[in-house]
Protein backbone atom coordinates (compact mmCIF):
# COMPACT_ATOMS: atom_id res chain seq x y z
CA UNK A 1 0.00 0.00 0.00
CA UNK A 2 1.32 3.44 -0.89
CA UNK A 3 2.25 5.84 1.90
CA UNK A 4 -0.28 8.40 0.65
CA UNK A 5 -3.10 5.88 0.82
CA UNK A 6 -2.16 4.92 4.37
CA UNK A 7 -1.91 8.56 5.43
CA UNK A 8 -5.24 9.41 3.76
CA UNK A 9 -7.05 6.45 5.29
CA UNK A 10 -5.62 7.10 8.75
CA UNK A 11 -6.32 10.83 8.48
CA UNK A 12 -9.88 10.20 7.34
CA UNK A 13 -10.46 7.84 10.26
CA UNK A 14 -9.09 10.48 12.63
CA UNK A 15 -11.38 13.13 11.12
CA UNK A 16 -14.33 10.77 11.47
CA UNK A 17 -13.47 10.13 15.12
CA UNK A 18 -13.25 13.88 15.74
CA UNK A 19 -16.57 14.29 13.95
CA UNK A 20 -18.11 11.94 16.50
CA UNK A 21 -16.39 13.26 19.64
CA UNK A 22 -16.48 17.04 19.11
CA UNK A 23 -20.29 17.29 18.84
CA UNK A 24 -20.74 15.33 22.05
CA UNK A 25 -18.40 17.72 23.88
CA UNK A 26 -20.07 20.80 22.42
CA UNK A 27 -23.59 19.51 23.09
CA UNK A 28 -22.65 18.91 26.73
CA UNK A 29 -22.53 22.69 27.13
CA UNK A 30 -25.42 23.39 24.73
CA UNK A 31 -23.24 24.82 21.97
CA UNK A 32 -23.67 22.26 19.16
CA UNK A 33 -25.95 24.04 16.67
CA UNK A 34 -24.13 27.33 17.21
CA UNK A 35 -20.53 26.15 16.80
CA UNK A 36 -21.06 23.37 14.20
CA UNK A 37 -18.46 20.98 15.65
CA UNK A 38 -19.26 18.15 13.20
CA UNK A 39 -18.46 20.38 10.23
CA UNK A 40 -14.85 21.16 11.19
CA UNK A 41 -13.41 17.63 10.84
CA UNK A 42 -15.24 17.11 7.52
CA UNK A 43 -13.91 20.38 6.09
CA UNK A 44 -10.42 19.41 7.28
CA UNK A 45 -10.71 15.95 5.76
CA UNK A 46 -11.53 17.28 2.29
CA UNK A 47 -8.82 19.94 2.46
CA UNK A 48 -6.14 17.57 3.76
CA UNK A 49 -6.93 14.27 2.04
CA UNK A 50 -9.01 15.07 -1.04
CA UNK A 51 -12.56 14.93 -2.22
CA UNK A 52 -13.00 11.15 -1.99
CA UNK A 53 -11.96 11.04 1.65
CA UNK A 54 -13.97 14.18 2.36
CA UNK A 55 -17.05 12.60 0.79
CA UNK A 56 -16.72 9.42 2.87
CA UNK A 57 -16.13 11.38 6.06
CA UNK A 58 -19.00 13.77 5.35
CA UNK A 59 -21.49 11.04 4.56
CA UNK A 60 -20.45 8.67 7.35
CA UNK A 61 -20.11 10.99 10.34
CA UNK A 62 -23.75 12.14 10.65
CA UNK A 63 -24.99 8.58 10.15
CA UNK A 64 -22.58 7.12 12.70
CA UNK A 65 -23.26 9.93 15.15
CA UNK A 66 -26.99 9.41 14.83
CA UNK A 67 -26.67 5.67 15.40
CA UNK A 68 -24.15 5.92 18.27
CA UNK A 69 -25.31 9.02 20.12
CA UNK A 70 -28.79 9.81 18.82
CA UNK A 71 -27.51 13.19 17.59
CA UNK A 72 -28.61 14.32 15.12
CA UNK A 73 -31.94 12.49 14.85
CA UNK A 74 -31.65 10.24 11.81
CA UNK A 75 -34.64 11.75 10.02
CA UNK A 76 -35.02 14.44 8.84
CA UNK A 77 -32.00 16.29 10.31
CA UNK A 78 -29.40 13.51 10.04
CA UNK A 79 -30.38 12.62 6.49
CA UNK A 80 -30.07 16.25 5.41
CA UNK A 81 -26.70 16.54 7.17
CA UNK A 82 -25.38 13.55 5.20
CA UNK A 83 -25.85 15.52 1.99
CA UNK A 84 -24.59 18.79 3.47
CA UNK A 85 -21.43 17.36 4.99
CA UNK A 86 -20.71 15.17 1.97
CA UNK A 87 -20.90 18.34 -0.15
CA UNK A 88 -18.42 20.06 2.19
CA UNK A 89 -15.97 17.19 1.89
CA UNK A 90 -16.25 16.96 -1.89
CA UNK A 91 -16.11 20.70 -2.53
CA UNK A 92 -13.14 21.39 -0.25
CA UNK A 93 -11.19 18.54 -1.80
CA UNK A 94 -11.96 19.55 -5.38
CA UNK A 95 -11.48 23.28 -4.96
CA UNK A 96 -8.36 23.23 -2.77
CA UNK A 97 -6.48 20.08 -3.73
CA UNK A 98 -7.58 19.45 -7.32
CA UNK A 99 -8.18 22.96 -8.69
CA UNK A 100 -5.61 24.48 -6.29
CA UNK A 101 -7.70 27.44 -5.20
CA UNK A 102 -6.59 29.68 -2.35
CA UNK A 103 -7.54 27.98 0.92
CA UNK A 104 -9.87 30.76 2.07
CA UNK A 105 -11.69 30.98 -1.25
CA UNK A 106 -12.01 27.18 -1.43
CA UNK A 107 -13.28 27.01 2.15
CA UNK A 108 -15.82 29.82 1.83
CA UNK A 109 -17.16 28.57 -1.51
CA UNK A 110 -17.41 25.05 -0.07
CA UNK A 111 -19.26 26.33 2.97
CA UNK A 112 -21.72 28.21 0.75
CA UNK A 113 -22.14 25.19 -1.54
CA UNK A 114 -22.75 22.86 1.40
CA UNK A 115 -25.34 25.22 2.83
CA UNK A 116 -27.09 25.36 -0.54
CA UNK A 117 -27.19 21.55 -0.60
CA UNK A 118 -28.43 21.63 3.00
CA UNK A 119 -31.27 23.94 2.03
CA UNK A 120 -32.40 21.64 -0.76
CA UNK A 121 -32.09 18.52 1.42
CA UNK A 122 -33.93 20.14 4.35
CA UNK A 123 -36.72 21.36 2.09
CA UNK A 124 -37.14 17.84 0.70
CA UNK A 125 -36.87 15.90 3.97
CA UNK A 126 -38.81 18.32 6.15
CA UNK A 127 -41.47 18.46 3.43
CA UNK A 128 -41.74 14.66 3.58
CA UNK A 129 -42.06 14.92 7.35
CA UNK A 130 -44.86 17.45 6.95
CA UNK A 131 -42.88 20.23 8.62
CA UNK A 132 -42.62 23.71 7.09
CA UNK A 133 -39.24 24.90 5.80
CA UNK A 134 -38.88 28.14 3.93
CA UNK A 135 -36.30 30.76 3.05
CA UNK A 136 -36.41 32.40 6.49
CA UNK A 137 -35.82 29.06 8.24
CA UNK A 138 -32.96 28.33 5.83
CA UNK A 139 -31.29 31.70 6.36
CA UNK A 140 -31.77 31.53 10.11
CA UNK A 141 -30.32 28.04 10.56
CA UNK A 142 -27.60 28.28 7.91
CA UNK A 143 -26.26 31.75 8.61
CA UNK A 144 -27.71 33.50 11.67
CA UNK A 145 -27.72 30.82 14.37
CA UNK A 146 -24.49 29.30 13.11
CA UNK A 147 -22.51 32.56 12.68
CA UNK A 148 -20.08 31.77 15.55
CA UNK A 149 -19.39 28.36 13.98
CA UNK A 150 -18.83 29.94 10.57
CA UNK A 151 -16.30 32.37 12.07
CA UNK A 152 -14.50 29.55 13.88
CA UNK A 153 -14.33 27.52 10.64
CA UNK A 154 -12.94 30.43 8.61
CA UNK A 155 -10.29 31.16 11.25
CA UNK A 156 -9.33 27.73 12.61
CA UNK A 157 -9.58 25.40 9.61
CA UNK A 158 -7.04 27.22 7.38
CA UNK A 159 -4.65 27.59 10.32
CA UNK A 160 -4.77 23.84 10.99
CA UNK A 161 -4.32 22.95 7.30
CA UNK A 162 -1.41 25.34 6.79
CA UNK A 163 0.26 24.16 10.02
CA UNK A 164 0.00 20.49 8.97
CA UNK A 165 1.33 21.30 5.49
CA UNK A 166 4.24 23.34 6.86
CA UNK A 167 5.05 20.52 9.29
CA UNK A 168 4.97 18.18 6.28
CA UNK A 169 2.42 15.93 7.93
CA UNK A 170 0.46 16.21 4.67
CA UNK A 171 1.29 17.71 1.31
CA UNK A 172 -1.13 19.58 -0.88
CA UNK A 173 -0.20 17.53 -3.95
CA UNK A 174 -1.10 14.32 -2.12
CA UNK A 175 2.35 12.78 -1.98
Amino acid sequence: MKKTTTVSMTGTALCMALGLVLPVLFHMVGAGPTFLPMHIPVLLCGLLFGWQCGAVCGAAVPLLSSLLTGMPPLFPVGAAMVFELCAYGVLTGVLYRKLRWNIYLALICSMLGGRFVSGIANAAFLGMAGRPYGVSAFLSSSFVTSLPGIVIQIVAVPLIVVALEKARVVKRDGT
